[in-house]
């Protein structure tokens, strides 16, 4: 896909995964609004990329709205969208409904809500992409944290029901799932960092150039950590022994916060 002189508009971009998509974004000749919740960051990201700063709530029914209409007001035409905003919050059993309310809404309802606004005049001019950042915990699980682990599911199958209804009429939808990516996230994740660096821990900018890669191709998964497709068969093939073999892990992080 030839990104010259298009729309972008990426949320939750002033770190992490979605500073680095808008910069390789902007790099491949994009023009891109820089969304996030941290105006500051929003506006240096933005300045850095020569791009529109559109700071603000991207979870909402208001603040999904009132995104889409500055990100038109100053694109004209929307033609990509990176849902990247997400958040965890919870952890265990115990992991109150304002957290699952909470988890639900940004790792979600955000991608429904946006969804409404922009899919309806994509597939009525055939052309639109819908790429969402949901993690390998959507394919697989999280260990520790049931609400992530349950919205980003969610993302993953929302994106799913996207693709299947309206990829006939031009509207691409992919999903994005990395495992262990180096921002805030992972090294506040304790002693799952030891889960999330089994195989490696990429940096943002190796998941944006992996995203870049996908948009040739038009693939729903992108899996800037390529073992996730073979966890992902087991899982789908043995699901009792992909089980297992998480309760395993979770007994070895039982045992390490005992001793």
């Amino acid at each position: 896909m030839d990104l010259t002189g298009k729309g972008v508009v990426v949320t939750g971009a002033g770190h992490g995964i979605g500073r680095a998509l808008a910069r390789r974004m902007a790099a491949g000749g994009a023009r891109v609004v820089v969304n996030d919740l941290d105006a500051e960051a929003a506006e240096a990201v933005a300045t850095e990329i020569q791009g529109y700063a559109a700071p603000g709530d991207a979870a909402s029914a208001v603040g999904v709205a009132a995104l889409v209409e500055r990100a038109r007001a100053a694109l004209g035409d929307i033609d990509v969208w990176f849902g990247n905003a997400g958040i965890d919050r919870g952890n265990g059993l115990d992991a109150p409904d304002e957290d699952w309310s909470a988890a639900l809404d940004v790792n979600v309802m955000a991608h429904v809500r946006a969804a409404r606004l922009l899919v309806p005049d994509w597939a009525e001019r055939g052309a639109g992409r819908f790429v969402v950042t949901a993690s390998a915990a959507g394919l697989l699980t999280m260990l520790g944290s049931p609400t992530y682990s349950v919205s980003k599911h969610g993302a993953v199958a929302f994106a799913e029901w996207l693709s299947a209804t309206y990829r006939h009429r031009g509207v691409v939808v992919q999903a994005i799932c990395p495992q262990g990516v180096r921002t805030r996230m992972y090294e506040d994740a304790g002693a799952l960092k030891e889960v999330l660096s089994h195989d490696s821990v990429l940096t943002p900018e190796e998941v944006a150039e992996a995203a870049w890669a996908a948009l040739d191709g038009d693939r729903f998964l992108v899996l800037p950590h390529p073992q996730v497709q073979d966890y992902y068969a087991a899982r789908a093939t043995d699901t009792d022994r992909w089980l297992g073999g998480m309760n395993r892990v979770q007994q070895h992080l039982d045992q390490k916060g005992d001793s």
